[in-house]
């Protein structure tokens, strides 16, 4: 039972059966056929009997393996391996299927391999998960022929695996690279501090040896004798990145929500902030408080948010920023640094959260985050031909526009605002920090 399970009969096989059939028919007005018809017969059986004989005389007929990373990122093009071995003494013809995981929805992926005896392939495939959690591959299923492929025999490699999605290490990876390169590239942009890089502690008498760079001008023609500024190295400051994970930020953007985008981008900006002596922490919200991770630079503290990033889910309610503020208030004690997640809709939106806003802004550094919509830009571009098409590229030039507005009336507010789009936004995020990191506001 287990060998018939095995055994399939390939589309090779069933065109020369059908041509044999035909053969025959044609024998009747032409009796001349029917030899060729018979000799045709004995030969497809013995071909295909042959074929069996080599294919299910060994035991191991092939080895057939899966490599994928664990965990694999987000949002990135991760790469599959399929490594196959031929143990036959044979030439054969190998077709690979995989078993994907089911959110991937790749179906019917198969590989067509030829192999030497002894001879090794690996095929390549890139697989881009589009949400976090767990992806559970099954076995490989490989189809062997040989000769004619009349024959194919069925190999079940044992290769069921469950791999994490996480964050996209990936991305955090290449930001720290792009960041810390000495030549700018791909957005990033470099600045150079002006000044010391430490902080101002008091006015002092100048002593000898003091650096005349640092005299007070003001302070000496006030006091009638020569002052200067005395410093202290700067010390790391604290940095939280808080993601709204209400309903507004489950809206999809080229396969991602727009909370998924937000996580990539607090990794990788979580990371580069530490590289450069900052502590950093986490907090997330909807209509009620989620994980809090008090800002912190240890080892351990990037696995930390890591983790607390893998387990976000959106919450299909509205925000409560007033519940956010009270929390900040208790929680996050001293100026830190407030990298804010989140996605206003409407200038209604903004007036009921921007009383808030401006509480949090008093006693922090806050930076408002919030996306564009490109999903608009081909209605902008689009050429009306009828009513209800200028009715519709009228409502995305009203709804672009709000958005504008929106980042004008929180500068108004002396809120920090970055208005990007989804794919833009780890890039734009870092770039504000190294920013207000060089002007010296953090």
């Amino acid at each position: 039972m287990k060998l018939l399970r095995s055994l399939y009969f390939t589309n090779w096989f069933y065109i020369a059966l059908l041509a044999i059939v035909f053969a025959f028919i044609l024998a009747f007005p032409f009796p001349f056929i029917l030899v060729i018809a018979q000799g045709g017969l004995f030969l497809i059986i013995a071909i295909t009997v042959l074929e069996f004989i080599l294919l299910y005389r060994p035991k191991k007929p092939i080895e057939a393996t899966r490599e994928v990373n664990n965990p694999i990122s987000m949002g990135d093009e991760n790469p599959v391996r399929l490594k196959i071995t031929n143990k036959y003494k044979l030439r054969i013809r190998a077709q690979i299927f995989d078993n994907t995981p089911a959110q991937l929805q790749l179906r019917d992926l198969s590989f067509l391999v030829e192999l030497q005896p002894g001879e090794n392939k690996e095929v390549k495939y890139m697989i881009k998960p589009t949400e976090r959690g767990v992806y559970t591959f099954g076995d490989l299923y490989v189809y062997v022929s040989t000769f004619l492929h009349f024959v194919q025999r069925k190999v079940v490699a044992k290769q069921n695996c469950a791999i994490a999605a996480y964050p996209s290490i990936l991305q955090m990876k290449k930001m720290e690279l792009k960041v810390f390169t000495k030549t700018a590239a791909q957005g990033i942009k470099k600045i150079r501090r002006l000044g010391h890089n430490n902080e101002f502690e008091q006015i002092k008498n100048y002593v000898q040896g003091d650096d005349f760079r640092t005299v007070n001008w003001k302070a000496t023609s006030r006091r009638n004798e020569l002052m200067v500024n005395q410093y202290q190295d700067e010390r790391s400051q604290n940095i939280y990145s808080i993601i709204d994970k209400s309903r507004t930020m489950h809206m999809p953007f080229e396969g991602l929500t727009l909370l998924d985008y937000a996580i990539n981008s607090t990794l990788a900006f979580s990371n580069v902030a530490m590289k450069k002596g900052d502590k950093v922490g986490l907090h997330t919200f909807s209509n009620k408080l989620g994980s809090f991770l008090k800002a912190e630079r240890s080892t351990v503290q990037l696995k930390r948010i890591i983790e607390t990033l893998y387990h976000q889910q959106t919450h299909f309610l509205e925000a409560d920023y007033n519940l956010l503020y009270s929390n900040i208030r208790n929680k996050i004690k001293g100026r830190s640094l407030i990298m804010l997640y989140c996605n206003i809709e409407s200038t209604y939106t903004l007036k009921r959260i921007l009383p808030h806003l401006k509480r949090i802004n008093k006693n922090h550094l806050l930076v408002l985050i919030f996306f564009e919509n490109t999903e608009i830009n081909a209605v902008l571009h689009k050429v009306p031909k009828h009513v209800g098409d200028i009715y519709l590229k009228t409502f995305a030039e009203k709804y672009k526009m709000d958005k504008k507005r929106i980042a004008l009336e929180l500068k108004r507010n002396g809120i920090q605002t970055i208005l990007t789009t989804p794919s833009n936004l780890s890039v734009a995020t870092v770039n504000k920090y190294l920013e207000m990191k060089s002007r010296g506001l953090i």
